[in-house]
């Protein structure tokens, strides 16, 4: 037994070395876990220490009955802290929450003792400002707000600069409960995100009238598929050289029963906020497919369909699988469909978007970039992945003749793509003069209204029969020659031309 003894003796210091941080850090983190539970038990915030939007209601109710009795006006200031999800991305979510904490810390040291600052939510804070003359004063303080977090914070080694996007509510002018007076701060601060990030706004009746008709516009696009009211028009990407349509692109359109065509700039945002854009979008693709099935089974000569997607959609689980399930379900091969996506979509998770892109290259599906040049800084993203075409933007395309600096962006970007064996394709081409002028350039298409707005599917029939009439009838070989980037390595297409 002595033996025994004596033998593990020898092996205690080791073991206590090995075990001694994992018992530290249990009691560390126990510790911590009871700080929190004493933190939200009193009403504070486990993160920073300040009043949660609980006890923070409980202190406006109080700042509202002296607001009153003093006849003085209270501001309620909801602050969201800008660009916190690509930092927690790219330095983790401690940085992150260091962040906070700096931050915290920094609006309580300028704010003193005279007005409460509260967290909400995440990256959510809020302000009661007691004792204010009017909104002059309230304007005041918002503006040394911003101001105070101009300075960079120093978290892990970084100077990170970060902004605060703000909304404001008055009382007793905006509600004369603390619920109502937030709910119209954070009306305000979405008017003043939808302006820039960075900025602030005041709450005014008409965003409540705005409010609403949002809500009532979400309601009845959730209903809008199942009822059919969302249709397919279809804008043709015109060859250059030969003035031939060989492709055009899908835009969505909502036909609404009392409002008649709802523009894509007022229900998209709404469905990509809501998450409806997953199913809309998939409904998009397959109706696309659907029609170039039946285009071609009614003897009219092959185009390829050009489809956006949003990031949210590009980021889904089962893309790849929706998109080959709706080219199977179609009868179609994959070099009828072009998927296109903008820079930033594809730059959210590169490594992620590589892959995914790689697979849907393979298969054969077309790959384009959408409003290139407004989006993503870096263009390695250029050589990293399977892309086909590069489309772009209409801002540059608008004033091509009278301003030299878009003239010379055009350019380079044309210069840039075919250097890549891309091709390009122009938006928003409007005059001969704009064609003319790219043409010179080397652009390979165009689209706009110069040949045709997007078009319901008999009215963009009835176009390309008159536009073809002239030329020789498209085959589904001419049409398949240019094939996707990666198409070459798959087993499954058999087109020995590959063309850019």
């Amino acid at each position: 037994m002595q033996g025994t003894f004596q033998y593990w003796s020898a092996y205690l210091p080791i073991i206590v070395i090995l075990v001694t941080p994992t018992v530290v850090a249990t009691w560390f983190a126990l510790q911590l876990h009871r700080e929190r539970v004493i933190r939200r038990r009193d009403g504070a915030d486990y993160l920073t220490g300040l009043p949660t939007r609980r006890a923070a209601s409980t202190m406006a109710a109080q700042a509202m009955l002296d607001a009153q009795r003093n006849g003085r006006e209270l501001a309620l200031i909801v602050l969201n802290v800008d660009r916190l999800k690509p930092i927690n991305d790219s330095l983790g979510h401690q940085a992150g929450d260091e962040l906070l904490l700096a931050l915290a810390d920094r609006l309580r040291g300028m704010l003193g003792n005279a007005n409460v600052l509260a967290r909400l939510a995440g990256d959510e804070f809020t302000i009661i400002a007691r004792n204010l003359r009017g909104a002059r004063d309230a304007e005041d303080l918002v503006k040394r707000i911003t101001e105070a977090v101009r300075q960079p914070f120093v978290i892990a080694s970084f100077d990170l600069q970060t902004s605060l996007t703000i909304g404001v509510s008055m009382y007793p002018l905006d509600g004369d409960t603390f619920d109502l007076l937030l709910r119209r701060a954070e009306m305000a601060l979405r008017c003043a995100k939808s302006a820039s990030r960075g900025s602030y706004r005041f709450y005014a009746l008409e965003m409540s009238s705005a409010a609403d008709e949002r809500l009532s516009l979400e309601n009845d696009l959730r209903r809008a598929l199942e009822l059919n009211q969302l249709e397919l028009h279809y804008q043709p990407k015109v060859d250059i050289g030969t003035s031939r349509i060989r492709s055009a692109e899908a835009l969505l359109r909502w036909r609404h029963p009392t409002r008649g065509l709802v523009p894509p700039n007022v229900f998209i945002p709404i469905a990509e906020e809501t998450g409806l854009i997953v199913p809309i979008g998939e409904w998009v693709l397959r109706d696309a497919c659907r029609q170039v099935r039946a285009w071609i089974d009614s003897g009219m000569s092959p185009i390829r369909i050009a489809v956006n997607l949003s990031a949210r959609q590009f980021r889904h689980v089962d893309l790849v699988s929706v998109v080959r399930s709706a080219i199977d379900e179609a009868g179609l091969q994959p070099g009828y469909v072009e998927l296109e996506l903008t820079e930033s979509a594809i730059m959210d998770d590169a490594e992620k978007s590589a892959a995914t892109l790689g697979i849907l290259s393979t298969m054969g599906v077309h790959i384009s970039i959408d409003d290139f040049g407004t989006g993503y800084s870096s263009l390695s993203y250029l050589r990293r992945f399977p892309l086909d075409k590069l489309k772009i933007d209409r801002s540059f395309v608008r004033d091509l003749m009278s301003n030299p600096d878009d003239a010379s962006i055009v350019k380079a970007i044309i210069s840039l793509a075919h250097n890549l064996r891309l091709r390009v394709v122009a938006e928003g081409v409007e005059t001969a003069e704009q064609l003319n002028f790219l043409r010179e350039l080397g652009c390979d298409q165009y689209q706009g209204y110069f040949c045709s707005p997007a078009l319901p599917p008999p009215a963009f029939e009835a176009l390309l029969q008159k536009m073809r009439a002239e030329r020789p009838e498209l085959t589904e070989a001419d049409m398949l020659r240019t094939q996707s980037r990666l198409s070459a390595f798959s087993p499954e297409v058999t087109n020995p031309e590959i063309s850019n």
